[in-house]
């Protein structure tokens, strides 16, 4: 047990901890902040950041974000990504603000911007989320246009091989390999070496100058998934959930695991209680290790949010998981620890 000038010592340590940690983070309170998952999130928090920058809203940032990430159709969000096991692409994404509205899309077909259409329910339907041809009916009824029904070069090239084992395997993580022509700087986004990007899932949070968060999740779920599986992220409280008066945490990875432990919410709860993002994102994680600790090691899930303060941070299952983050002080990629090193 401590004596009472031990006590005092640590309690002091503790409370200059604190302190220089509110310190620094409310420069991030006070001009925004952009937190976006993996490699690809760089250029997307980049864009998300322009619009904070401006005194925009950090609702309207991370659907420009998101706009940002489906719009290349390289890339292995949005309509350019790989096909389910039946050769269709569907998409999957959520939208929630600071007031806790939220909306959201799953298995929406030939919709280019399914982030815009989660939106779009949240803020002129009394629903959160519409599904399958209920949520392509109402895009087009709101002025969304339906695309062509085919393949990117690159999402056909990858079904048709896939085709020849049609094994249904996720990677934990994928090799990453800078483009050596992308010449945008030390903050470019890894690719591969035909252009794409590397991941399928874009989780984005943010807090804009007035102290408001919110978050935006879009993806084309697992690649050569059976048609009609849903995963995490259009689902609030699993792949995404904003508290304005916590903070906002999104996640990537096998989403069936994140949907079983609520992840988000729970990453959420941990930081209510007190806990750094960073710890907040562990603990979350551990809780997926504790149900299946088997499945854990095979597998990849991660989490990044931002708190109340402007701190930001992120944890995963497995080494690999990384988080752009883009505010008026820092712009960098950030590689967070894991459970299984």
């Amino acid at each position: 047990m401590p004596t009472r000038k031990q006590f005092l010592q640590i309690t002091g340590v503790a409370a200059l901890s604190n302190l220089l940690q509110s310190n620094s983070a409310a420069t991030n309170a006070n001009t925004g902040i952009v937190v976006a998952t993996w490699d690809s999130g760089v250029p997307v928090a980049k864009e998300c950041y322009s619009v904070i920058n401006a005194n925009g809203t950090a609702l309207d940032a991370v659907e420009k974000g998101a706009i940002y990430i489906e719009n290349d159709i390289n890339c292995c969000v949005g309509l350019g990504a790989n096909p389910d096991r039946d050769g269709k692409v569907t998409l999957d994404a959520s939208i929630m603000d600071h007031n806790m509205n939220a909306g959201s899309v799953a298995a929406l077909e030939r919709i280019k911007h399914p982030t815009s259409v989660a939106r779009k329910i949240m803020e002129t339907t009394p629903h959160v989320m519409l599904v399958g041809a209920g949520a392509q009916q109402f895009a087009l009824e709101n002025g969304f246009t339906l695309e062509a029904n085919k393949l990117s070069e690159s999402a056909e090239k990858t079904y048709k091989e896939w085709l020849k084992n049609s094994k249904y395997q996720p990677q934990i993580n994928v090799e990453l390999q800078q483009n050596k022509k992308n010449q945008n700087g030390p903050f470019a986004p890894y690719r591969f070496e035909d252009g794409s990007f590397n991941h399928d899932t874009m989780g984005i949070v943010a807090m804009d100058k007035k102290g408001n968060l919110s978050g935006a999740c879009t993806t084309s779920g697992m690649g050569f998934k059976l048609s009609g599986r849903v995963g995490d992220s259009p689902i609030i409280g699993a792949g995404l959930y904003v508290d304005n008066a916590v903070g906002a945490v999104t996640s990537s990875g096998v989403g069936e695991e994140v949907i079983k432990i609520c992840g988000s919410f729970l990453v959420t709860e941990f930081m209510r209680q007190g806990f750094h993002p960073n710890v907040a994102c562990k603990k979350a994680v551990q809780r997926i290790v504790q149900r299946d600790a088997i499945k854990a090691k095979s597998i990849q899930v991660g989490f990044c949010a931002i708190n109340k303060k402007g701190q930001h941070g992120g944890y995963a299952l497995q080494k690999g998981f990384m988080y752009a983050v883009h505010s008026d002080k820092e712009q960098q990629l950030i590689k967070t620890n894991s459970y299984f090193k």
